[in-house]
């Protein structure tokens, strides 16, 4: 059988690039340490398993050199205090098929005559940070009390999304790559990201995270949206990366979700309690470590009272996305799931163009991940025949 050469740095780079464990390679792909030293060379059936184990485009493969696959946004991601220089694909094929829908409703928007969304890049970190909060607000019509109407805070999470939504800002949420459930998206690596664009700025949350965490997600990528600075975000021990745009978001994030007023008059309400940062949390339906963490910035807590409860949290957390992984593998209603992880706002809007003969039923498919009767049975549960 025919075999194809290839680079040794390719083969080797596919490895590190893919985040498996090489000897699990070496399970599947015994050749493979022989390939990255030329002793051996693969068949093009090989080399296609191959590409599809470590998720690199088969294409890469017969470069002479491992190509740049640099982000196309800012990269404030870090782990153990150090920032994460490597992508990994499952977040780079994210981004794309983000990008992809992104541009696809800039020039959908462009042709319906929708104006430019005016709060988008119209404030800067300087700003006064309750100032954007005011601001932030009124976009998504919600008054200072929004959270603490809702009695649970998934239907207050809920109320964030459609709110989000209905702004004009597009809002998607995934667990996993596009519909692969084999392929979940680590929290470890990011929480989310936003694509800045002054007709369609996009954000996305990791569908991997606990709900309570996805509030504080959608409030810091909301600030990101009105400074006009796309980023990706994963906030690891509640610290952001060392730089100015994500402080300024992480405030504005805080202050929207934590109103300090609102803090201050329910401390002094629960701050003898067994665990205020539990019961103020119910309130404002947020975790409780972003309570705790506000609670030290407002000085209502010191830096050892904080840390305990951080490290007596971090189990808890651990064990609430367990949790959260075992009821997602037992399965749910997968149109629902669709509502959030396309967007009802951009899926209308491809189902239209796709109905009025304006766009492909091939590319309706590509961007919303749906195909056949599943795309048309989603038409019909969004109302649109």
């Amino acid at each position: 059988m025919a075999t194809v050469a290839v680079e040794p740095a390719l083969i080797n780079w596919a490895v590190e690039r893919s985040g498996i464990n090489f000897e699990k390679i070496i399970e599947d792909f015994p050749q493979v340490y022989h390939w990255g030293k030329e002793e051996v060379r693969p068949t093009i059936r090989q080399l296609e398993k191959f590409a599809n184990k470590t998720r690199t485009p088969l294409g890469y493969l017969f470069l002479l050199q491992p190509p740049d696959e640099s982000l196309p946004i800012p990269n404030f991601r870090t782990l153990r205090n150090e920032a994460i220089n490597r992508p990994s694909p499952d977040l780079i094929e994210t981004i794309q098929q983000m990008q992809l829908r992104q541009d696809w409703m800039r020039d959908f928007l462009i042709e319906e005559g929708e104006n430019k969304l005016g709060f988008v890049n119209s404030v800067n970190i300087n700003t006064d940070v309750k100032y954007v909060v005011k601001k932030i607000r009124e976009m998504l019509n919600l008054n200072e009390d929004w959270a603490l109407q809702y009695s649970y805070w998934k239907e207050a999470l809920s109320g964030l999304y459609k709110a989000v939504d209905h702004s004009g800002i597009l809002i998607m949420k995934n667990g996993v790559v596009g519909n692969n459930t084999h392929r979940k998206l680590k929290i470890d690596e990011f929480r989310g990201f936003v694509l800045i664009d002054e007709y369609a700025p996009l954000i996305f949350v990791n569908g991997s995270d606990y709900e309570t965490a996805q509030m504080f997600t959608i409030a810091h990528e909301l600030a990101h949206v009105f400074i006009g600075k796309g980023a990706i975000f994963n906030l690891q021990e509640l610290q952001p990366y060392d730089n100015e745009e994500e402080k300024f978001c992480n405030s504005v994030a805080a202050e929207f979700l934590v109103p300090e007023s609102k803090l201050q008059e329910l401390w002094g309400e629960y701050m003898t309690s067994q665990n205020p940062f539990k019961i103020i949390a119910g309130k404002f339906k947020v975790s409780q470590i972003v309570i705790a963490r506000r609670a030290l910035d407002l000085k209502f807590i010191d830096l050892n009272r904080f840390l305990y409860f951080y490290n007596q949290y971090k189990d808890e957390q651990e064990e609430a996305i367990k949790k959260k992984k075992e009821k997602e593998e037992s399965g749910g209603n997968f149109y629902n799931t669709q509502n959030t992880r396309i967007g009802r706002r951009f899926a209308s809007a491809v189902i239209v163009a796709t109905k009025e003969g304006r766009l492909s039923y091939k590319d309706a498919f590509n961007l919303t991940g749906l195909r056949g009767k599943t795309f048309n049975e989603y038409s019909n549960r969004l109302g649109i025949k």
